[in-house]
């Protein structure tokens, strides 16, 4: 599996009075240097939510582009990779066939699956659609996160080498489903607590199995209105 695209991005003021964002990100033809915090060069416009160790590369699979383009037309963000502010963009791979704590080498470096996207009002913003950050948690189509074990220079056309696949029953479309839809049957639920979840989704379902009551996205996915 090769790369077709790595990308980083500069934060920036962005659409609403104080926001900032990273995800108006380029290709790179370059040798990146990835390291524990991301490729070099990249940022996030806030970072109490994006970036960090377990957020250092968003992944997004082209394939999702043509599902998009059906669904919303020939929009120019929707032409080339880049548009879901994703760091690295191929082919082949899915939410359907990558799992939880999946690990991949790239060019030098070691990289682990760590969570799916959680979508925020910034994706409504950036394609001028209201709805598009639930529309890309509703779709599945939300791309994953990784966090580096290893860091090490990679190029576009290196190759994406799975290495390690400890659960195998748990590909992110099932992961995300049990997230982002009202579940709260703990046979359902309890399994889930074994794999290496990061805290906000560990939390989720603790919540759910103690409370019995869904959580609400709606602050994540439609943000506060315009001043």
């Amino acid at each position: 599996m090769s790369a077709i695209v790595l990308l980083t991005g500069k934060a920036l003021p962005y659409t609403r009075p104080g926001s900032r964002s990273g995800i108006a990100k380029q290709p790179r033809a370059d040798k990146v240097w990835i390291s524990p915090l991301g490729p070099e060069g990249d940022e996030q416009g806030d970072q109490r939510v994006h970036g960090g160790p377990d957020k250092a590369l968003h992944h997004y699979p082209f394939e999702h582009y043509a599902s998009w383009r059906a669904e919303l037309g020939e929009l120019p963000l929707l032409q080339a990779p880049g548009g879901f502010g994703e760091n690295i963009s191929t082919r082949g791979l899915d939410e359907g066939n990558v799992c939880i704590g999946d690990r991949f080498t790239l060019g030098g470096a070691l990289l682990e699956v760590s969570q799916g996207r959680l979508p925020c009002w910034k994706l409504n913003d950036r394609f001028g659609v209201a709805d598009m950050a639930r529309r890309v948690q509703d779709s599945g189509r939300t791309g994953w996160y990784y966090r580096v074990l290893r860091p090490g220079l990679a190029q576009v056309g290196d190759a994406l080498v799975l290495r390690e696949r400890s659960y195998p029953d748990w590909p992110l479309r099932r992961l995300g489903a049990l997230l982002f839809r009202p579940v709260l049957d703990p046979a359902l639920l309890e399994p889930a607590l074994a794999l290496p979840l990061v805290p906000s989704h560990r939390r989720v379902i603790e919540r759910r199995l103690a409370n019995g009551a869904l959580e609400h996205w709606a602050k994540r996915l439609d943000g506060s209105p315009p001043t």
